[in-house]
C-alpha cells in the first residue's frame, strides 16, 4: 500500500470573537465526543457484527459501510480473481471491449458517488473525447434518477442514433443499480432503456451487456435472473444506500472509468485509522463534527455551506448533501446542506453569505494541487483589460488569492469557515473525503441522540406517489 498523503482539516476561521466558537467550548466537548466515537467504532460494530440483540433505537443499524474499505482490500490481496474487487475488475474490462458507452440507471446514492467519481476523478471533458484519447474506456451517462421526460428521451434518441457499426463504438451497456428494485423512477428508466438496448443486441446477446447491482432478493434481482445477466453484483445487507459508493455501487462504474479503485479504497481505510487512533486537534472526523455541532448549538448555525474550491468537486458536494440531510433531518432537527463552487458562486450567493442572516458555516474544501499545469493568464498587445501586469500570474494564483481573499472577508465580518485541504483530485484524496464525511455524519448523530441510518420521511412520497398512479390507472 502506497503512502497515503492525508487531508487536513483546520478550523481557525470558526474560532471568532462573535457569531463563532471558541477552541474552550470544543475542549468542553470533546468527552461527549469521545464517548460518541466510542458508540461508532465499538458498539455499533460489535451490534452490526452480531446482529442480535439491537436497541429498538438503533435500528436499522447500517454500520456495514465502516470496516468496508478494509475488508474489501484484504479480500482483493488474499485471492484477486476471485475476491469482489477481483470480480468488479473483470466484468469493467469485459465491458470496456463490448462497448463505448455505459448507462448507469439508479437514484440518490445508487448514482450520486459513481458520478462524483467520475467528475472528480476523470478529465472535466471525459465523454467528449475519442474511445483512443479515454484510453478505451467508455463513455458514461446517468439516468433513472428522476422523471424527466425529454432528458430521458434526449439519452434514448442519442443512443439510437450514435450507436452503429459492428465495433464497441456501435454498443452500448446499462449498470442498473438499486438494491430492492422497486425505486420507481429507475425501475421505469431500466424498462426503457432495456427495450432500446434490446433492438440493437436482440434478445440473446442481453446478457452480455446489462449488470445489475442489487440485493441478493427483490425485483431487480429477479428481473436479473428472467434476462440472465452473467454479471451481477450486490449492494452488501446493512449499508445504506447514501452509505455504499465504496461498494460495487460505486466501485463498478469507477473500475469501468478506469479509475483507480484501490488507491480510492486504500484512502479510505487511511481516514478510518485517523478517525479510531487519533485525538482531537489530529482528527478530521472529530475535529470537523465539534466545530459544525457547535456552530449549530451555540450560534443558530443551520446552514453548513460545502464550498467547493474547483469545479470538479460539485457532484461530490452534491453526495454529500444527500448524505447529510437524509441522516441527521430527523425529529425537526438537522442542519439545511448547501454546495456551492467557486470562484462561480462568490458572483451570485456569496452576497447573501457575506452580508445575509447568520445562520451559515463555509466548509471549504480546497485542492493543494492541480491534475494540469498552471495556466498563466499571459500577455497581450491588446491591453485594454488592463491585465498585462498579471500576465505571469497563473489560475492557480488567482484562485489561492480568491480563497484567501474570501476568507479574510469572512472574517472581518466575523462569519466562520473551516478549511477541508485535499492533496488533489485524485483517488486517495476523495477516498478520504468520503469516509470522513460519512463518518462525521454518524458521529453526529450518535451524538446528538439521532438514528443517523434509515430515511423514513423519503418512503412517504414514495408510498403516496405509487398510490396516485396506481389510482389513475384503476379508475
Amino acid at each position: 500500500m502506497a503512502k497515503i498523503k492525508p487531508l487536513t482539516f483546520n478550523y481557525d476561521g470558526s474560532l471568532i470573537p462573535e457569531n463563532g466558537i471558541t477552541q474552550a467550548q470544543i475542549e468542553a466537548l470533546a468527552p461527549k465526543l469521545e464517548a460518541a466515537r466510542d458508540e461508532v467504532i465499538q458498539t455499533d460494530l460489535q451490534l452490526y457484527a452480531s446482529g442480535e440483540n439491537i436497541p429498538e433505537e438503533k435500528l436499522p443499524l447500517d454500520a456495514g459501510f465502516h470496516e468496508m474499505p478494509e475488508r474489501i482490500l484484504d479480500e482483493y490481496q488474499s485471492d484477486r480473481a476471485n475476491s469482489e474487487l477481483g470480480r468488479i475488475l473483470a466484468t469493467a474490462a469485459k465491458l470496456r471491449e463490448r462497448v463505448d458507452k455505459v448507462v448507469v440507471l439508479g437514484i440518490g446514492g445508487s448514482y450520486m458517488g459513481a458520478r462524483a467519481l467520475m467528475e472528480t476523478c476523470c478529465q472535466p471533458y471525459f465523454n467528449e473525447l475519442t474511445r483512443a484519447q479515454r484510453g478505451g474506456h467508455p463513455r458514461m451517462y446517468f439516468a433513472g434518477n428522476n422523471v424527466d421526460n425529454d432528458w430521458s428521451q434526449a439519452l434514448l434518441e442519442f443512443l439510437r442514433t450514435n450507436s452503429t457499426g459492428d465495433g464497441p463504438e456501435g454498443k452500448w451497456g446499462i449498470v442498473v443499480i438499486s438494491k430492492s428494485g422497486g425505486t420507481l423512477e429507475t425501475a421505469s428508466a431500466f424498462r426503457q432503456f432495456l427495450a432500446e438496448l434490446e433492438k440493437l443486441v436482440g434478445a440473446e446477446s442481453l446478457p452480455d451487456y446489462v449488470v445489475p447491482v442489487t440485493g441478493a432478493e427483490g425485483k431487480l434481482a429477479s428481473l436479473a435472473d428472467t434476462i440472465g445477466c452473467k454479471d451481477r453484483f450486490l449492494v452488501p445487507d446493512g449499508v445504506g444506500g447514501r452509505f455504499s459508493v465504496l461498494s460495487a455501487v460505486g466501485l463498478l462504474p469507477a473500475a469501468i472509468l478506469g479509475i483507480d479503485v484501490v488507491a480510492l479504497l486504500e484512502g479510505a481505510a487511511a481516514m478510518n485509522g485517523q478517525f479510531r487512533t487519533e485525538p482531537m486537534g489530529s482528527n478530521p472526523v472529530m475535529d470537523y463534527v465539534a466545530v459544525n455541532h457547535l456552530l449549530e448549538k451555540e450560534r443558530g448555525v443551520l446552514t453548513r455551506v460545502l464550498s467547493v474550491w474547483t469545479k470538479s468537486l460539485e457532484s461530490a458536494g452534491f453526495w454529500y448533501d444527500q448524505l447529510l440531510a437524509e441522516s441527521l433531518g430527523k425529529a425537526e432537527q438537522g442542519a439545511l446542506p448547501l454546495t456551492c463552487v467557486n470562484s462561480r458562486d462568490l458572483h451570485s450567493r456569496a452576497q447573501q453569505h457575506q452580508e445575509g442572516i447568520r445562520d451559515k458555516v463555509m466548509n471549504n474544501v480546497i485542492l493543494d494541487s492541480w491534475r494540469c499545469d498552471p495556466l498563466p493568464i499571459g500577455r497581450s498587445d491588446r491591453n485594454e483589460d488592463q491585465l498585462n501586469e498579471l500576465a505571469d500570474k497563473t489560475l492557480p494564483d488567482v484562485m489561492a488569492a480568491a480563497i484567501a481573499g474570501t476568507n479574510l472577508a469572512y472574517k472581518e465580518d466575523n462569519r466562520p469557515t473551516t478549511d477541508i485541504h485535499l492533496p488533489a483530485a485524485d483517488e486517495s484524496s476523495l477516498g478520504q473525503l468520503f469516509q470522513m464525511l460519512m463518518l462525521t455524519t454518524v458521529l453526529e448523530g450518535r451524538l446528538m441522540g439521532i438514528n443517523p441510518y434509515g430515511q423514513p420521511g423519503v418512503e412517504k412520497y414514495k408510498k403516496y406517489m405509487n398510490q396516485l398512479l396506481r389510482q389513475t390507472v384503476s379508475t
